[in-house]
């Protein structure tokens, strides 16, 4: 049985015509991918007293040290309430340091201490390594399917700030 059919559209378009239940499967499918994904992560992060909140402000504190407060709640997508609970805790626990713009001093800029770089890099070892090895059974032209489905899922806003943080990486 054939799971998808494929139809010649106009300007010689192919378009992927999926049933409910493929598309309820895939969705089941990111639900427990993300599970499995966030599984090793999270029983760090629990042993400490951190969520996943706290995870996401290392990571890209770390990918990009000095990132300003702003730049972060633009990332996260998070309320400034909810991100300075987060951060308060980071700083105090002496994970992120927070420092005064140089050009302009009302900046805060974000600093992981080497104790938060040596927790992020604990809790991304196990993510990367089920990514490497997901990507290693799949292939490459799968990965490239993947990576395009997942930018394809975006809105247009979300696409374009995460093209844009990608090209400084590839």
């Amino acid at each position: 049985m054939q799971d998808t059919a494929r139809i010649a559209g106009l300007g010689g378009e192919t378009l992927l015509f999926l049933t409910d239940d493929q598309l309820r499967r895939g969705i089941e499918a990111m639900f427990f991918a993300y599970r499995a994904f966030t599984a090793d992560p999270d029983m760090i992060l629990g042993d400490l007293g951190y969520g996943r909140a706290h995870h996401r402000a290392l990571h890209f504190i770390g990918r990009d040290q000095g990132l300003t407060v702003t730049a972060l709640l633009d990332v996260l997508g998070v309320t400034k309430q909810s991100l300075n609970r987060v951060l308060r805790t980071l700083i105090e626990d002496g994970l992120v340091d927070s420092r005064v713009g140089r050009r302009d001093r009302r900046e805060r800029l974000l600093h992981l201490t080497d104790k938060g770089t040596a927790l992020e890099r604990r809790l991304s070892e196990a993510q990367r390594g089920r990514m490497r090895a997901a990507y290693r059974a799949a292939g490459p032209q799968a990965v490239a399917g993947f990576r395009q489905v997942l930018e394809a899922m975006m809105d247009p806003d979300t696409r374009s700030q995460y093209q844009s943080m990608k090209d400084t990486t590839d």
